[in-house]
């Protein structure tokens, strides 16, 4: 059953606070200093008596995922807390957050460009790909690709990395640069099974240009929310967020000043209605669920608060290319870190499989993206990732497998590892026979010689952003062989180029939206679907694919060479997980 909830915003899912017979009203703003205290099972009460035993007050609470919204002075209010038996965990709720449009994860990397070493937030344990330098391309100011449109970008030597050339197709203009939806099917499920308006698709990210051409048709502002408030400068005074372009530092529920959530959502949903691209199934309803700052830090309360959201609102499956800040690996118990550090990540865990649980128990079907860090997450060994909040705290620590990456190895989630035209593992992509659930193309711009962006994905980009990053010009026209633009008459819209698990995992997100509009029963505004249903149809409809011989892949770029080693069988193994998502197969496999 659908229930619709119009008007919320994130200060709404937190309930006020009852003891007793006394209400403590939630704030109507949350501020970074307060703290988020996880309580055991039944704990409530004695978490609150903690909070009041330690000198802090209790603001709110929000018992569907058992925690109490607190403020106390300092350091030592945490320590108190930690002793109490009926606290297991305690996060700072941060106000504040970094990204980079440069990574994803977790975050796009930039395709033809140097990739090595520039972010360190939630959009990307940082992709490792090498400096791939600039990329050998011919430049051609206008490309005619078909449908009359024009197209200004780049192209190497008129071929697709299948060696199809770069022309449009009836359908969509741009679709023939494609290779992503060709290799599972989706092309042609586009034509039997696009998807229906009554599949909500939440995307948990940086936002989505709800204006833009090829978005708008799908895009559904009424559900929309955002979770996030910009913060210009943290809490040194430097450059965070950047200026506040609306009242109050709230962007509006169709603005993505970032341009990764816009490419996610693109991927997913964009329609068939000749112009640019076409999304996996272009007939269902895109959902911005925004969790990520404009900086691209994802803290937990503002994922709480989506996930929780998409659970109470009917939302049917949401992608999560992201990690929650500030630590790429949480871990317990780790002797590396301090108790307060401990107490964080515990809540961390904690609170993300709370939200998980609660949301999966709602219909949701949840997708991650697995991670751009080239780690066997079976067998990590060192972060050198966090915690990358605030500035200048992150350190290198041994960690092992009881550390977790959240929400990619949270319970209940699909994880998708990234795979490049050839069709081998991306060598970005995070990987391992415990989390890799299943694989989908995320582009690979060094998978081949020298390196292109024809080999990474092409889906919508905001103007602005592009913009703001001096992709295109003042005139529109862009920069860098990774964006193109695609105009019809006086309307303009642009495209870009990424690579990324962040790419990969929308894949496996729009072969969902098909699962569930072609196999969910109907319900009060929409259609329903138990996630595990989902998940079973999601790996029977995927193509499996074995690890490489031999199985210690080398990849070998521009004269460096790394190895992976893929270990499992065909029919589930680190690489590949259970398959290749295949759209066709979900569009034509029987339940």
């Amino acid at each position: 059953m659908r229930r619709l909830i119009y008007g919320l915003t994130a200060a709404a899912l937190v309930m006020p606070l009852v003891v007793g017979a006394s209400v403590v009203a939630a704030p109507s703003a949350v501020r970074a200093a307060e703290l988020m205290v996880f309580y055991a099972d039944g704990g409530q009460r004695a978490a609150i008596a903690a909070i009041e035993a330690g000198g802090g007050r209790a603001l709110s609470a929000e018992p569907k995922l058992g925690y109490v919204l607190a403020k106390g002075a300092g350091p030592a209010f945490v320590d108190a807390l930690g002793r109490s038996e009926a606290v297991v965990g305690i996060s700072t709720d941060r106000a504040i957050g970094f990204a980079s449009a440069a990574l994803g994860a977790r975050g796009p990397i930039p395709s033809a460009g140097p990739v090595g070493g520039a972010a360190t937030g939630s959009l990307g344990l940082e992709a490792r790909t090498a400096s791939a330098g600039p990329a050998p391309l011919a430049e051609r100011s206008a490309v005619q690709t078909g449908g009359g449109a024009q197209h200004t970008g780049a192209v190497a030597d008129g071929q697709l990395p299948d060696g199809s050339a770069v022309r449009g197709s009836a359908a969509d203009p741009l679709a023939a640069r494609q290779w992503d939806m060709r290799m599972i099917g989706a092309d042609r499920a586009n034509r039997i099974a696009p998807g229906t308006k009554k599949v909500l698709v939440g995307i948990i990210d940086t936002g989505v240009d709800g204006k833009h051409p090829d978005i708008a048709p799908n895009f559904n502002r009424q559900l929309s929310r955002n979770f996030v408030t910009d913060r210009p400068n943290d809490p040194k005074g430097q450059p965070f967020d950047g200026p506040c372009e609306y009242k109050g530092c709230k962007d509006p529920v169709d603005v993505d000043d970032d341009g990764h959530g816009t490419h996610v959502a693109s991927t997913i949903g964009s329609p068939v209605n000749g112009k640019g691209i076409a999304g996996v199934a272009p007939n269902v309803q895109l959902v911005n669920l925004r969790a990520g700052h404009d900086s691209g830090f994802f803290f937990l309360k503002p994922s709480l608060d989506a996930l929780t959201y998409a659970a109470d609102n009917g939302i049917d499956v949401v992608n999560m290319s992201f990690y929650i800040d500030p630590w790429a690996f949480n871990c317990t118990s780790n002797p590396a870190d301090s108790k307060r550090e401990q107490l964080e990540q515990r809540g961390i865990i904690t609170g993300m499989q709370r939200a998980l649980d609660y949301a999966r128990s709602k219909g949701v079907t949840l997708i991650s993206a697995l991670g751009n860090g080239s780690i066997d997450l079976g067998n990590p060994r060192t972060d050198t990732k966090s915690p990358n909040y605030p500035k200048e705290t992150t350190r290198t620590r041994t960690i092992d497998n009881s550390c977790l990456n959240v929400p990619a190895e949270s319970k209940g989630v699909i994880s998708v590892s990234a795979l490049g035209p050839s069709g081998r593992k991306a060598v970005y992509s995070d990987y391992g026979t415990e989390q890799t659930d299943l694989s989908a193309p995320g582009g690979d711009a060094v998978d081949g010689t020298a390196a292109s962006p024809l080999r990474s994905i092409l889906a919508a980009a905001p103007e602005a952003a592009m913009l703001r990053d001096g992709k295109i010009d003042q005139n529109g026209v862009p920069k860098t062989t990774s964006v193109v633009r695609d105009c019809h008459g006086s309307e303009c819209a642009y495209y870009q180029y990424l690579d990324g698990t962040s790419m990969a995992a929308p894949h496996a997100t729009g072969v969902a939206a098909i699962l569930i509009s072609r196999f969910g029963r109907p319900g009060e505004g929409g259609v329903a679907m138990d996630p595990a249903e989902v998940e079973r149809l999601l790996y029977a409809s995927a193509t499996p694919k074995a690890c490489p011989t031999p199985r210690a892949y080398v990849y070998d770029y521009f004269g460096q060479k790394e190895t992976h080693t893929c270990e499992g069988g065909e029919d589930r193994n680190g690489f590949y997980g259970r398959g290749v998502v295949d759209a066709y197969r979900a569009a034509t496999i029987s339940p």
